[in-house]
């Protein structure tokens, strides 16, 4: 009986291969750690994608080495990946550059003009700066003006989900649900852009270097020999087109109402719904697609996330580390011990977590602020106050979606690394003051990519039969009254103020010092 779906998630810090069943258990699974990118110049975040391939070869095979009484009971395989990673390669499927990691930083000033009429109308809408920032992060700009004889060879143009499902079927195509960066893509229609759209010229790609763009839960193609002996993956397996790994987090998190938003705590922490109406949270910054077809995903992200916890680990977690060693016990219980001895609101301590800038909100020139200081405050003060800070700004993306939408969220689900602490789940839902939901396990992108997978391979009958079947939660937590009653006093009288109050210093500090070089 074939009745298993075996999932390939391409993360940042990991690769994981899993089996998973119409049930939503996981079966087995192999994650693989690997290094998320190099620097060979400041800013820059590159890895080479057969790095990735190698990668994903080792963790496949070793799943399937492991697990081989179930090797016939594979359906079929679908892959999710992290985001907006640009890989060129030529007309053989050969890259010509190391991948462009989404960290990167670099920026290209010099690229087309998109002629006067749409310049005076962005002007006029006040979103000309906003596009201008666009096309400066647009890899195809910097790769244009920097590497004019990589984009003379390139035959394609793809994320490091097109390349991955090359290497597997052999195929130029890519789920619609695996576009989000700075494209050429119209994401009301999920297809490319209409001809006549500013923007080819903003992201000037041309249309024949760009995949075959194929719908969440169809079949991208079937494993090919060359793939099936590098993966140990059966040759001739459907390969089922699933979605961004945000977007399959959000599904493995059991998010199909609009009232029911996803909170992932991982390196990129964001907020997000599943909908059906085209609703942008933000004018004219365009909700991403949703892997249940036909739906949106509008999502408010805080770039540096829970990288910001990584960041407090190396900079100031030494003792917690060292001890960890001495003790052979798992470092993160000590931080958890660290929340623990600061009271709701870090005696005044509070955290503006805008470690990197954004497009619209927090604009290009943000940058992270820390406030309140005081004798009394300590390490721990300052780790709480990075996890409440990130939880300040998660609400307030919320709102934001809610405004837009007209949907008032009545719960979270919580996905990522950081959903494994009890104190962070228990901070987001004092500063929500709503119900916060931990899922049933913490491979909630390769469960979303699974779930979606299952009508095409006939184990449900459609997508929302299988969230309901296969999605679970374990752990239920609630505001604490008085918790929220300081959180929501320091959130709408402090926090909410912060950006505007301090915008104008971060212009002139970016003019004195030139960075971020926006």
């Amino acid at each position: 009986m074939k009745d298993l779906i075996l999932t390939i998630d391409v993360g940042t810090q990991s690769i994981r291969s899993g089996l998973i069943d119409p049930g939503g258990k996981i079966v087995a699974i192999k994650r693989n750690p690997i290094e998320s990118y190099f620097s060979p110049k400041p800013g820059w975040a590159e890895q080479h994608p057969a790095y990735f391939w190698e990668q994903l070869c080792l963790s496949t095979r070793s799943l399937l080495e492991e697990n081989k009484p179930n090797i016939d009971r594979i359906a079929g395989v679908t892959l999710t990946t992290q985001r907006s990673t640009v890989i060129t390669v030529d007309s053989k499927g050969v890259p010509l550059r190391p991948a462009i990691v989404w960290p990167d930083q670099r920026r290209e000033k010099d690229f087309l003009s998109l002629g006067l009429f749409f310049d005076i109308g962005f002007k006029i809408i006040g979103m000309y700066e906003t596009v201008k920032y666009a096309q400066a992060e647009a890899e195809i700009n910097w790769l244009r003006k920097n590497q004019p004889e990589i984009v003379k060879k390139t035959f394609k143009y793809l994320y490091l989900s097109g390349f991955i499902t090359y290497k597997l079927t052999g195929l130029f195509r890519d789920s619609y649900a695996a576009q989000v960066g700075y494209i050429p893509f119209d994401y009301k229609h999920f297809k490319w852009s209409p001809r006549f759209s500013w923007k080819w010229k903003a992201f000037p790609v041309p249309k024949e270097m760009l995949p075959e763009l194929v719908p969440p839960g169809e079949i991208l193609g079937e494993i090919i020999e060359s793939a099936s002996k590098e993966t140990g993956i059966p040759e001739g397996l459907p390969v089922i087109a699933a979605g961004s790994d945000k977007a399959c987090e959000l599904v493995g998190a059991g998010c199909v109402s609009p009232d029911i938003a996803g909170i992932s705590f991982g390196t990129t922490a964001t907020v997000s719904v599943n909908i059906r109406k085209y609703t942008e949270v933000i004018p004219f910054i365009p909700p991403y697609p949703s892997v249940i077809r036909g739906m949106y995903s509008p999502e408010v992200q805080i770039y540096r996330g829970f990288w910001l916890v990584s960041w407090f680990k190396k900079e100031f977690g030494t003792k917690e580390i060292l001890q960890a060693e001495r003790e052979g016990r798992a470092v993160e219980e000590l931080f958890e011990k660290l929340i623990r001895e600061v009271p709701p609101g870090s005696h005044g301590l509070i955290l503006q977590p805008y470690w990197s800038p954004g497009v619209k909100v927090p604009g290009p020139e943000a940058k992270g602020a820390i406030i309140g200081f005081g004798e009394i405050h300590t390490r721990s003060h300052l780790y709480r106050a990075i996890i409440e800070g990130l939880c300040y700004a998660l609400r307030e993306g919320a709102e934001k979606i809610q405004r837009r939408s007209g949907i008032r969220v009545r719960e979270l689900r919580a996905s990522g690394g950081g959903a494994q602490s009890d104190s962070t789940l228990q901070i987001a839902s004092d500063i929500f003051n709503i119900s916060v939901k931990r899922p049933g396990t913490f491979e909630t992108s390769s469960l979303g990519a699974a779930i979606v997978a299952t009508p095409r391979l006939g184990l449900h009958s459609d997508v929302f039969s299988a969230i309901k079947e296969m999605t679970s939660t374990t752990k239920i937590f609630y505001p604490n009254r008085d918790a929220s009653k300081i959180y929501n006093e320091l959130y709408s009288k402090i926090y909410k103020h912060l950006y505007k109050h301090l915008r104008h210093f971060y212009y002139t500090i970016q003019r004195i010092t030139r960075y971020p070089d926006i």
